[in-house]
């Protein structure tokens, strides 16, 4: 049984409307009145699909039950404003409507075919469609690349791609559900999907069929409606990306939530996303969160950065909102399209009973919200409302005596109040109270005020189916607090990112040609840069290094070390030892001549069982740097994300404690500073105790640093920059440890 329940909103004035996301407002109209908008909108190429003026079914079927026969029923139900051509060449008639033997046949232009014959016609059929002059295809059939990477299936989509591209039609599909369009001027379902869903603001793309259909029936037990809706399958053509550029500016659609199992082209998605959802929420459900990003790796940054964390780095990025289940995709598009968005995150809890108020507040703070502090003015009229058992602390225990003109008028002053940002109402009925008439009162209680309020009703099922129809100004309602508390986080921060300023990506000054030389000289594709030469890339591009020398015999190492000083540090320098110290590859706090010459000698001696000859390869002399904070900078390259970059708190241990950021490239000085400030060590970071704080401004210009050398340099398949050790005073920051893999 899913833990949330929603109800319907009447039809209300097209002025509610607004295009600024703040101005989110109940559900409206959206059926009832066409816009000047939707009237003046420019023609774009995907509305032969989604506003087509006469659409084709090939493969239309007289026998009940089959998909080609409820497409055409389906389009009949929804009042399809268009002509309708059956096509089957074995009927003269479908549905009572004069059948085609092939789309050639029908003598009037055809904007929309969809498709279900068997997948080795289609084709044939989808060239007759070019044919015909065909700008619109949804292909139902089955049979395509789903059935794998290689083999007939996935042949047949690529020629059926070809074909497409020959003709310039959009595609939708193959394997797909269909698509709808509540648009009154449209009124299109031109799905297999059980039932019809009410207009509404949700633009909803689901790349899976099955879930596509399972989404479109609990939107319709909530009585949350569609402006539009596309299950888009295997993405011949349109993919997740254009429909969410297509709804960007359609006024019908305010909410755009995606069922995704692959971004197509994240760099795209990427750019969209973030320019939309400054306009509207985006609202995500991406599954293949445990897949193997899981790609082994032997960086700590690749270790670290699977595909799951890349893909939440990604969201996190856009603004896009990302939930984990379906359950929770309802819960938000509950929350979104029944309320405005809050002004901040402080939220008074009103309940009748004290665990529920426990239970919410609890869910609040750990998801980051704050209790609203309530004056003494408004406690004053709250316990003038209330008995003197009650509680005007927030949360508010109004105790289980409490009935609906308690709720109605404590509910009105929290949202007179200054101190409250948004309201969460808990209500246990007990057996004198009829749950309706509280949820009436609520809803009286929220009339004039742009303020969100969701309700937690914990009562029977037959009080969820009532609601919808009864009370349809209610709010949104939950069954639990947990789940009101989640949709009311994900809002603020929805309302914080709109107010958010993404920043700028700086110019970087770096020596690029002299980085350019070091690469072409010394990489070798899959295999990593040697120490030396990696610090002579990241000195380019003004990285603070701790100063080195490669040495391959003890003299040099004694030149090296005499120049440098002493504490010193001997290290290996060749390709193939990555983690130096597992080998006995690190040697530290060499205090003198002796001292040197005999860690030279041992270390020599530990590496040449390894194949490696430091007389040819060398190791690195270093001073020995004083202690510090120790961080990690890095980067991987996701198989589909692409490059990502890492900040963390670093040393021997960091696969450990784990306590890092991830953002995908590019990224900005705003970026950046989030990424430092989000991990959980960064109040050690700022200093602790008495201790004071690291430079900060050195870290994020390393970020920026590294986010540069990746976007001249895409060849690079991980870094980790490891320890960086960071100091109060900006000159005494340093890297001290480098690796770079180019790819291979």
């Amino acid at each position: 049984m899913p833990d949330h329940s929603g109800s319907a909103r009447p039809a209300s004035d097209a002025s509610r409307r607004s295009s600024d996301p703040r101005a989110v407002r109940r559900r409206g109209g959206i059926h009832s009145e066409e816009s000047p908008e939707a009237k003046s909108r420019p023609v774009h190429t995907l509305d032969a699909i989604f506003r087509p003026r006469s659409v084709a079914v090939i493969g239309a079927s007289t026998r009940r039950g089959s998909i080609g026969r409820e497409m055409v029923h389906n389009l009949i139900m929804a009042d399809f404003h268009g002509k309708l051509f059956p096509v089957n060449p074995k009927a003269d008639y479908i549905h009572s409507i004069k059948a085609y033997p092939s789309i050639l046949d029908i003598p009037d232009p055809v904007d929309l075919a969809i498709i279900v014959v068997p997948a080795d016609v289609v084709e044939k059929v989808v060239d007759e469609c070019g044919r015909k002059g065909v700008k619109g295809l949804v292909i139902i059939t089955a049979g395509f690349k789903e059935m794998g990477p290689k083999g007939e299936g996935a042949d047949r989509q690529r020629r059926l791609k070809e074909i497409c591209r020959r003709y310039d039609m959009r595609a939708v599909g193959p394997n797909c559900l269909g698509v709808f369009n509540a648009e009154e001027r449209v009124s299109l379902n031109a799905t297999f999907a059980p039932g019809m869903p009410n207009a509404g603001p949700v633009g909803w793309v689901s790349q899976s069929g099955a879930l596509g259909i399972a989404i479109w029936t609990e939107m319709q037990k909530l009585n949350i409606g569609f402006s539009q809706f596309a299950s888009i399958g295997n993405k011949v053509d349109v993919t997740g990306n254009d429909l969410i550029e297509y709804w960007e500016d359609d006024p019908c659609t305010r909410i755009i939530s995606l069922y995704i199992e692959d971004f197509g082209n994240p760099r795209r998605f990427t750019t969209l996303a973030r320019r939309i959802t400054k306009k509207k929420p985006i609202l995500m459900v991406k599954s293949g969160r445990t897949k193997a990003g899981a790609r082994a790796a032997s960086s700590h940054t690749g270790a670290l950065s699977g595909m799951d964390e890349a893909t939440d780095a990604l969201i996190r990025q856009t603004g896009v909102i990302r939930a984990h289940t379906i359950d929770d995709m309802m819960a938000l598009i509950l929350a979104f399209s029944h309320c405005p968005l809050p002004k901040g995150n402080r939220v008074a809890v009103l309940t009748n009973a004290g665990g529920p108020g426990i239970m919410a507040t609890d869910a609040l703070i750990g998801h980051g919200m704050h209790l609203a502090e309530i004056d003494e003015p408004t406690r004053r009229r709250l316990a003038e409302r209330l008995p003197k058992e009650a509680s005007v602390s927030n949360p508010i225990d109004m105790i289980a005596a409490a009935d609906q003109d308690n709720f109605r008028h404590c509910l009105h002053i929290l949202l007179e109040s200054d101190e409250v940002d948004l309201a969460i109402v808990a209500f246990v009925p007990p057996i004198m109270v009829d749950p309706m008439d509280v949820v009436r009162a609520v809803a009286e209680s929220m009339k004039g005020f742009e303020k969100p309020v969701m309700m937690v009703l914990m009562a029977e099922d037959k009080y969820y189916e009532r609601i919808p129809v009864e009370i349809p100004d209610s709010p949104p309602i939950y069954r639990y607090p947990e789940t009101a508390a989640y949709a009311a986080s994900e809002m603020a921060n929805y309302a914080r990112w709109i107010d958010r300023d993404g920043g700028t990506i700086p110019e970087i000054d770096a020596d690029r040609d002299r980085a350019r030389e070091i690469l072409s000289r010394e990489s070798r594709q899959g295999e990593y840069l040697d120490p030396d030469a990696a610090f002579r890339l990241l000195e380019a591009y003004g990285f603070p290094l701790a100063p080195w020398r490669r040495v391959k015999s003890p003299e040099e190492a004694l030149e090296a070390a005499g120049e440098l000083g002493y504490p010193a540090v001997l290290k290996v320098a060749g390709r193939k030892i990555v983690h130096k110290s597992d080998v006995g590859g690190v040697i530290l706090n060499i205090q003198g001549d002796l001292e040197m010459e005999g860690a030279f000698g041992k270390m020599s001696r530990a590496v040449r069982g390894l194949g490696y000859e430091p007389a040819e390869e060398g190791f690195l002399v270093q001073p020995m740097s004083k202690p510090g904070k120790e961080a990690i900078l890095g980067m991987t390259t996701d198989p589909v994300i692409g490059p990502v970059l890492l900040f963390g708190l670093g040393g021997k241990y960091v696969e450990v404690f784990q306590d890092i950021a991830l953002r995908v490239h590019p990224i900005t000085n705003v970026d950046a500073r989030e990424m430092v400030e989000s991990i959980r060590g960064f109040p050690l970071l700022q200093g602790v105790r008495g201790e004071e704080g690291v430079a900060l401004t050195v870290v994020y210009d390393a970020l920026l640093r590294l986010s540069a050398l990746v976007q001249d340099f895409p060849q690079f398949a991980e870094m980790d920059l490891n320890p960086f050790l960071l100091s109060p005073d900006p000159s005494g920051c340093r890297i001290v440890d480098v690796r770079i893999r180019v790819g291979g």
